[in-house]
């Protein structure tokens, strides 16, 4: 299983870190334009992602956290970013510690 995935496919509370920008397909002008836009908005590589929520409808558009920002974008935008996901966090475990009373 690769834990490498376009952000598109990513669900609510995955994180990861970038580590491709746009397709690199440099032929589509289209494609190029949203590469740059995704630049300008902070997605580069190495910045770390978080899925905060996603729309009712079709589950778009996503709001993440990059670095520092909150952003959103439509999931077709997201389809030109690759993530390294993170293991998902260990639940933390509460443990009851016995006490014992002074008789």
């Amino acid at each position: 299983m690769s834990d490498t995935i376009r952000l598109s496919q990513a669900r609510r509370g995955d994180r990861g870190v970038i580590v491709q920008v746009g397709g690199h397909c440099h032929h589509d002008e289209h494609a190029l334009e949203l590469e740059r836009r995704l630049l300008e908005l902070g997605f580069v590589e190495g910045a770390r992602v978080e899925l905060l929520h996603e729309g009712l409808l079709g589950r778009d558009p996503i709001a993440m956290k990059v670095d520092d920002m909150r952003v959103a974008l439509r999931r077709h935008e997201a389809a030109g970013l690759t993530v390294r996901m993170e293991p998902a966090p260990a639940p933390v475990a509460v443990l009851a510690a016995t006490e014992q009373v002074p008789a």
